[in-house]
């Protein structure tokens, strides 16, 4: 059973860790599903790849979701596994044949995403009808939107997005079609110019579009970057529905992943050697903070000190994991006190998002425990950055 603390902090005093902790708040990430379902005016399918805790998921389905993209035959079985007649969508463009038939003939998947002729025919041999099915074409995203650009490895320029299109209806199938702006997308506006881009393919095709998915990219605030309001997002997503003119016959589909998740959702650690500005870790990129090597993704930390509270001024370190392996680096700077000594635990928030799902047991490390904790979680703040620092942020910006 999953004891439950008051707070991490509380955590800490009481157990004193020797091993990574891993702090779920459902209450958190119930609330924050809540608000992201009601706020979207489509489907919110949870993207399963972000964090796949058995638990996590229980707290998005109590907070109203029920649609899920799932990228694999095992993110599909879990997803069956745990809910009951599940909406399920296999969103991954490029799938093995025998992942096809088994997702069709065991699963009843019906929606199927692709970006090339050959993944259609692929479909089209393995599954023979496909009246039962929708076809969802990925356009080519616009690259240097956010923080993590997603745009290379999928995705159809226009033309062929609307040749695709015209031989989904061809072939029997209802058309859609779907795009990625990119992970920690920064700009509302990103989704509005990629819904004018995807009517144009719309318009080119002269097919009766079943589907329109914005995917996901929906960012959360990180040291140094705090992004517009999830508000801000749904305006620019209203503005283009109305823009386009969606027909009402036209589901509209999102992909939220690390909007629902990274708040609830924190990991504790422990300072195992501090050498200068270096912290060495018992966990690193090889554990649970591979998104943390990301330029952007800069979680907050703080340090949990029993009996104390670490008084020092800020300096820059870096953080290194347990491996062995140089590449379990994680550089600076990360602004923390100078006082900072062997044996401190730190907090490291907002981590719900590609943490345990990168987990690795590499060079024998990666014993991890998991909590319950009643805080309502751990976001960043002007404070966790130098005085110099605080106007250089990435923030509001809503015209980018």
């Amino acid at each position: 059973m999953t004891q439950t603390f008051s707070t991490p902090k509380a955590m800490v005093e009481e157990l004193r860790p020797e091993v990574p902790i891993h702090c779920l708040r459902p209450h958190v990430i119930r609330e924050t599903a809540r608000r992201f379902v009601q706020a979207f005016p489509g489907n919110a399918m949870y993207a399963v790849k972000c964090n796949n805790d058995r638990r996590v998921l229980r707290a998005l389905y109590e907070g109203g979701v029920r649609h899920f993209d799932t990228a694999s035959i095992a993110e599909i079985e879990q997803i069956h596994d745990q809910f009951l007649n599940p909406n399920c969508y296999y969103m991954h463009p490029v799938k093995s044949r025998t992942a096809i038939r088994e997702s069709y003939h065991r699963y009843g998947m019906r929606t199927f995403s692709l970006d090339h002729h050959d993944e259609l025919r692929k479909l089209r041999e393995e599954l023979g009808d496909l009246s039962q099915t929708t076809l969802v074409v990925r356009l080519e995203a616009v690259r240097a939107q956010a923080v993590c650009d997603l745009g290379g490895k999928f995705g159809a320029p226009n033309d062929l997005a609307a040749d695709l299109l015209r031989e989904v209806v061809r072939l029997g199938a209802k058309p859609g079609l779907t795009f990625h702006v990119g992970s920690q997308c920064l700009s509302p506006k990103a989704y509005l110019n990629m819904m004018r881009r995807a009517a144009d393919v719309w318009q080119q095709s002269g097919v009766d579009l079943a589907v329109l998915d914005i995917g996901g990219g929906f960012p959360v605030a990180y040291v140094g970057t705090f992004p517009p309001d999830l508000s801000e997002y749904m305006a620019a997503i209203a503005e283009g529905v109305q823009e386009i003119a969606l027909p009402p016959t036209t589901r509209l589909m999102a992909e939220p992943g690390r909007a629902m998740v990274a708040k609830g959702y924190s990991i504790v650690v422990r300072v195992m050697l501090r050498r200068d500005n270096q912290l060495y870790l018992n966990d690193g990129s090889y554990g649970s903070l591979m998104d943390m090597k990301l330029d952007g993704i800069d979680l907050p930390i703080r340090i949990l000190r029993p009996g104390g509270e670490a008084t020092g001024d800020l300096i820059s370190y870096d953080l290194f994991g347990p491996t062995c392996d140089s590449v379990d680096h994680l550089p600076g700077p990360y602004w923390l006190p100078d006082d900072i000594i062997e044996g401190d635990w730190l907090e490291i928030g907002q981590a719900g998002a590609y943490t345990n799902v990168l987990h690795t047991g590499f060079n024998g490390f990666g014993d991890f425990a998991s909590v319950f904790t009643e805080d309502e979680g751990f976001e960043p703040t002007l404070e966790m950055l130098p005085k110099t620092l605080r106007g250089k942020l990435v923030h509001n910006d809503a015209d980018r």
